[in-house]
């Protein structure tokens, strides 16, 4: 089983009603960055990242599984933009790509 970053506006991305990043907002911003393009045969939110990563808007959060250093320093410009963290499966927050280490996340 993997494990997941996300983007969020909240202190638990799994309790985030009322701070939730809107649909609207990510679509927006993947619009702006030509890095990030839709994925629709995956789902309406989805994206891939220089083709070979992808992120998702879900509820409020937008996630990928297992990222690499690459898509998690995406994650951190992208929470930059949006007034957000990065937050991990199980509450712990990222400020750098170097403090993600898939060793010991795989479930």
């Amino acid at each position: 089983m993997g494990y997941d970053l996300r983007v969020t506006r909240a202190l638990d991305w799994s309790e985030n009603l009322g701070s939730e990043i809107s649909a609207e907002e990510w679509l927006s911003l993947v619009e702006e960055d030509p890095e990030l393009v839709l994925d629709p045969d995956n789902g309406p939110y989805a994206v891939r990242f220089k083709g070979r990563r992808w992120f998702d808007w879900f509820e409020g959060n937008i996630f990928t599984t297992d990222p690499d250093h690459g898509a998690v320093n995406k994650m951190l410009g992208i929470a930059d933009h949006l007034s957000a963290a990065v937050q991990g499966d199980d509450g712990e927050f990222y400020e750098s790509a170097s403090q993600w280490s898939r060793s010991g996340k795989d479930r």
